[in-house]
Protein backbone atom coordinates (compact mmCIF):
# COMPACT_ATOMS: atom_id res chain seq x y z
CA UNK A 1 0.00 0.00 0.00
CA UNK A 2 1.76 2.93 -1.08
CA UNK A 3 1.79 6.59 0.81
CA UNK A 4 -0.68 8.18 -1.66
CA UNK A 5 -3.07 6.03 -1.08
CA UNK A 6 -3.30 5.78 2.82
CA UNK A 7 -3.00 9.50 2.78
CA UNK A 8 -6.05 9.77 0.85
CA UNK A 9 -7.84 7.22 2.41
CA UNK A 10 -7.22 9.14 5.97
CA UNK A 11 -8.90 12.31 4.48
CA UNK A 12 -11.86 10.74 3.80
CA UNK A 13 -14.59 11.27 6.44
CA UNK A 14 -16.23 7.62 6.73
CA UNK A 15 -19.25 9.18 8.37
CA UNK A 16 -20.36 10.79 4.94
CA UNK A 17 -19.77 7.90 2.38
CA UNK A 18 -22.41 7.53 -0.20
CA UNK A 19 -24.70 4.67 0.22
CA UNK A 20 -24.58 4.09 -3.64
CA UNK A 21 -21.97 4.85 -6.49
CA UNK A 22 -23.03 4.33 -10.20
CA UNK A 23 -19.89 4.00 -12.73
CA UNK A 24 -19.93 4.31 -16.55
CA UNK A 25 -16.70 2.38 -16.88
CA UNK A 26 -15.91 4.30 -20.55
CA UNK A 27 -12.32 4.14 -22.13
CA UNK A 28 -11.03 0.53 -22.07
CA UNK A 29 -11.19 0.80 -26.33
CA UNK A 30 -9.22 4.33 -26.45
CA UNK A 31 -6.95 2.43 -23.51
CA UNK A 32 -5.98 -0.65 -26.16
CA UNK A 33 -5.29 1.28 -29.14
CA UNK A 34 -2.85 3.63 -27.48
CA UNK A 35 -0.99 0.50 -26.90
CA UNK A 36 -1.68 -0.86 -30.37
CA UNK A 37 -3.87 -4.05 -28.86
CA UNK A 38 -7.23 -4.83 -29.81
CA UNK A 39 -10.39 -3.59 -27.96
CA UNK A 40 -11.04 -6.64 -26.06
CA UNK A 41 -7.59 -6.18 -24.65
CA UNK A 42 -8.98 -3.50 -22.98
CA UNK A 43 -11.92 -4.93 -21.73
CA UNK A 44 -9.79 -7.63 -19.85
CA UNK A 45 -7.78 -4.67 -18.04
CA UNK A 46 -10.74 -2.60 -17.46
CA UNK A 47 -12.04 -5.96 -15.20
CA UNK A 48 -9.03 -5.41 -12.94
CA UNK A 49 -10.19 -2.21 -12.26
CA UNK A 50 -13.44 -3.11 -11.15
CA UNK A 51 -12.23 -5.88 -8.61
CA UNK A 52 -10.39 -3.01 -7.49
CA UNK A 53 -13.11 -0.65 -6.80
CA UNK A 54 -15.15 -4.00 -5.35
CA UNK A 55 -12.03 -4.64 -2.67
CA UNK A 56 -12.01 -0.76 -1.56
CA UNK A 57 -15.97 -0.82 -1.66
CA UNK A 58 -15.64 -3.41 0.90
CA UNK A 59 -12.72 -1.97 2.85
CA UNK A 60 -15.30 1.28 3.24
CA UNK A 61 -18.31 -0.50 4.26
CA UNK A 62 -20.44 0.35 0.89
CA UNK A 63 -23.43 -0.62 0.34
CA UNK A 64 -24.26 -0.53 -3.38
CA UNK A 65 -21.79 -0.32 -6.51
CA UNK A 66 -23.75 -0.16 -9.92
CA UNK A 67 -21.37 -0.96 -13.15
CA UNK A 68 -22.56 0.03 -16.52
CA UNK A 69 -20.95 -3.36 -18.12
CA UNK A 70 -22.81 -3.43 -21.57
CA UNK A 71 -25.47 -1.28 -22.80
CA UNK A 72 -28.47 -1.82 -24.71
CA UNK A 73 -26.99 0.31 -27.47
CA UNK A 74 -23.58 -1.87 -26.97
CA UNK A 75 -25.04 -4.22 -29.89
CA UNK A 76 -23.99 -2.36 -32.94
CA UNK A 77 -20.47 -2.50 -31.71
CA UNK A 78 -18.61 -5.39 -34.76
CA UNK A 79 -20.37 -9.02 -33.57
CA UNK A 80 -16.65 -9.91 -32.42
CA UNK A 81 -16.32 -7.64 -29.65
CA UNK A 82 -20.27 -8.01 -28.35
CA UNK A 83 -19.02 -11.86 -28.47
CA UNK A 84 -15.70 -10.92 -27.00
CA UNK A 85 -17.25 -9.11 -23.97
CA UNK A 86 -20.34 -11.73 -23.65
CA UNK A 87 -17.98 -14.50 -23.06
CA UNK A 88 -15.14 -12.13 -21.05
CA UNK A 89 -18.60 -11.49 -18.51
CA UNK A 90 -19.16 -14.90 -18.24
CA UNK A 91 -15.53 -15.77 -17.57
CA UNK A 92 -14.36 -13.26 -15.41
CA UNK A 93 -18.28 -13.89 -13.28
CA UNK A 94 -17.18 -17.59 -12.34
CA UNK A 95 -13.40 -16.93 -11.81
CA UNK A 96 -14.99 -14.21 -8.70
CA UNK A 97 -17.32 -16.47 -7.35
CA UNK A 98 -15.11 -17.81 -4.94
CA UNK A 99 -14.13 -14.10 -3.68
CA UNK A 100 -17.20 -12.38 -4.01
CA UNK A 101 -18.42 -15.08 -1.35
CA UNK A 102 -15.43 -14.53 0.97
CA UNK A 103 -15.86 -10.94 1.02
CA UNK A 104 -20.27 -11.47 1.64
CA UNK A 105 -21.00 -9.75 -1.63
CA UNK A 106 -24.38 -9.92 -3.39
CA UNK A 107 -24.70 -9.51 -6.87
CA UNK A 108 -27.39 -8.83 -9.42
CA UNK A 109 -27.78 -8.55 -12.69
CA UNK A 110 -29.91 -5.46 -13.50
CA UNK A 111 -31.29 -4.87 -17.64
CA UNK A 112 -33.10 -6.19 -20.38
CA UNK A 113 -33.90 -9.74 -21.75
CA UNK A 114 -33.87 -8.29 -25.82
CA UNK A 115 -31.61 -10.00 -27.63
CA UNK A 116 -30.00 -12.59 -25.65
CA UNK A 117 -30.04 -16.01 -25.74
CA UNK A 118 -31.81 -17.34 -23.41
CA UNK A 119 -29.22 -20.07 -22.44
CA UNK A 120 -26.50 -17.46 -22.33
CA UNK A 121 -29.33 -15.29 -19.73
CA UNK A 122 -30.01 -18.27 -17.40
CA UNK A 123 -26.56 -19.35 -17.27
CA UNK A 124 -25.25 -16.30 -15.99
CA UNK A 125 -28.01 -15.56 -13.91
CA UNK A 126 -27.24 -19.07 -12.16
CA UNK A 127 -23.53 -18.17 -11.40
CA UNK A 128 -24.96 -14.59 -9.51
CA UNK A 129 -27.04 -16.65 -7.55
CA UNK A 130 -25.19 -18.16 -5.87
CA UNK A 131 -24.41 -15.45 -4.13
CA UNK A 132 -27.58 -14.88 -3.24
CA UNK A 133 -27.53 -15.45 0.53
CA UNK A 134 -24.89 -12.33 0.98
CA UNK A 135 -25.08 -9.64 2.79
CA UNK A 136 -22.85 -7.36 2.42
CA UNK A 137 -21.72 -5.13 -0.31
CA UNK A 138 -24.40 -5.06 -3.24
CA UNK A 139 -23.12 -5.00 -6.57
CA UNK A 140 -25.91 -4.52 -10.10
CA UNK A 141 -24.11 -5.81 -13.04
CA UNK A 142 -25.97 -3.39 -15.54
CA UNK A 143 -26.28 -5.83 -18.41
CA UNK A 144 -27.79 -5.39 -21.27
CA UNK A 145 -28.94 -1.85 -19.74
CA UNK A 146 -30.76 1.50 -20.89
CA UNK A 147 -32.08 3.71 -18.74
CA UNK A 148 -35.35 5.15 -21.23
CA UNK A 149 -35.56 1.00 -21.73
CA UNK A 150 -35.91 0.07 -18.30
CA UNK A 151 -38.54 3.01 -17.98
CA UNK A 152 -40.65 2.14 -20.51
CA UNK A 153 -40.62 -1.36 -19.06
CA UNK A 154 -42.04 -0.42 -15.72
CA UNK A 155 -44.51 1.75 -17.06
CA UNK A 156 -45.57 -1.62 -19.06
CA UNK A 157 -46.15 -2.97 -15.47
CA UNK A 158 -48.23 -0.78 -14.06
CA UNK A 159 -52.09 -1.19 -13.75
CA UNK A 160 -54.55 1.34 -15.05
CA UNK A 161 -56.17 1.70 -12.06
CA UNK A 162 -53.11 2.88 -10.31
CA UNK A 163 -52.20 5.35 -12.24
CA UNK A 164 -53.81 8.73 -11.01
CA UNK A 165 -52.58 7.90 -7.89
CA UNK A 166 -48.90 7.12 -8.98
CA UNK A 167 -45.77 8.88 -7.12
CA UNK A 168 -42.50 8.88 -8.10
CA UNK A 169 -41.56 7.17 -5.33
CA UNK A 170 -44.27 4.28 -6.26
CA UNK A 171 -42.70 4.64 -10.08
CA UNK A 172 -39.67 3.85 -8.38
CA UNK A 173 -40.70 -0.13 -7.22
CA UNK A 174 -41.20 -1.10 -11.24
CA UNK A 175 -37.77 -0.24 -11.57
CA UNK A 176 -34.97 -2.87 -12.26
CA UNK A 177 -33.41 -0.88 -9.07
CA UNK A 178 -36.57 -1.68 -7.07
CA UNK A 179 -35.92 -1.26 -3.22
CA UNK A 180 -32.58 -0.11 -3.63
CA UNK A 181 -31.65 3.59 -2.76
CA UNK A 182 -31.17 5.94 -5.87
CA UNK A 183 -27.18 6.96 -6.52
CA UNK A 184 -25.59 9.55 -4.51
CA UNK A 185 -22.83 9.80 -7.15
CA UNK A 186 -22.08 8.72 -10.36
CA UNK A 187 -18.74 7.97 -11.86
CA UNK A 188 -17.33 8.35 -15.33
CA UNK A 189 -14.28 7.46 -16.72
CA UNK A 190 -12.10 8.50 -19.74
CA UNK A 191 -13.42 12.77 -19.73
CA UNK A 192 -16.98 12.30 -21.76
CA UNK A 193 -19.66 14.94 -19.85
CA UNK A 194 -22.37 12.36 -20.58
CA UNK A 195 -24.59 9.61 -18.64
CA UNK A 196 -25.22 7.52 -21.98
CA UNK A 197 -28.65 6.22 -20.76
CA UNK A 198 -27.17 5.33 -17.75
CA UNK A 199 -29.85 5.34 -14.67
CA UNK A 200 -31.61 8.51 -15.90
CA UNK A 201 -34.57 7.93 -13.49
CA UNK A 202 -32.64 7.18 -10.50
CA UNK A 203 -29.96 9.98 -11.13
CA UNK A 204 -32.28 12.70 -11.24
CA UNK A 205 -29.99 13.91 -7.92
CA UNK A 206 -26.86 12.05 -7.95
CA UNK A 207 -23.90 14.04 -7.89
CA UNK A 208 -21.40 13.46 -10.99
CA UNK A 209 -17.78 13.06 -11.14
CA UNK A 210 -15.64 13.11 -14.21
CA UNK A 211 -12.24 11.65 -14.56
CA UNK A 212 -10.24 11.99 -17.68
CA UNK A 213 -8.62 8.70 -16.54
CA UNK A 214 -9.55 5.52 -18.75
CA UNK A 215 -10.98 3.21 -17.02
CA UNK A 216 -8.18 0.23 -17.26
CA UNK A 217 -6.19 3.10 -15.45
CA UNK A 218 -9.18 3.62 -12.55
CA UNK A 219 -8.04 2.27 -9.66
CA UNK A 220 -8.47 2.49 -5.75
CA UNK A 221 -6.34 5.83 -5.47
CA UNK A 222 -9.06 7.29 -8.65
CA UNK A 223 -12.03 5.86 -6.44
CA UNK A 224 -10.46 7.57 -3.53
CA UNK A 225 -10.31 10.60 -5.16
CA UNK A 226 -13.64 10.72 -6.69
CA UNK A 227 -15.22 9.95 -3.15
CA UNK A 228 -13.42 12.94 -1.63
CA UNK A 229 -14.60 15.59 -4.85
CA UNK A 230 -18.34 13.69 -3.56
CA UNK A 231 -17.91 15.16 0.17
CA UNK A 232 -17.06 18.43 -1.04
CA UNK A 233 -20.52 18.81 -2.75
CA UNK A 234 -23.71 20.52 -0.96
CA UNK A 235 -26.44 18.05 -1.67
CA UNK A 236 -29.64 20.66 -1.95
CA UNK A 237 -32.25 18.35 -3.80
CA UNK A 238 -33.65 21.49 -5.52
CA UNK A 239 -33.86 23.13 -2.13
CA UNK A 240 -31.51 26.09 -0.79
CA UNK A 241 -28.27 25.25 1.31
CA UNK A 242 -28.54 25.74 5.26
Amino acid sequence: MNKDYKDLLLSLDMSRLPRHVGIIMDGNGRWAKKRKRPRLYGHREGAKSIRQVVELGVELGLQYLTFYTFSTENWNRPEDEVQGLLKLLKERLKKEIPELNKQNIYVQFIGSEINLNPEYLAEIRSVAAKTQNNTGLKINIAFNYGGRLEIIEAIKKLKPEDVNTLTTQDFGRYLWTKEQPDPDLIIRSSGEMRLSNFLLWQSAYSEIYVTDVLWPDFGKVEMIKALLEYQKRSRRYGGLSG
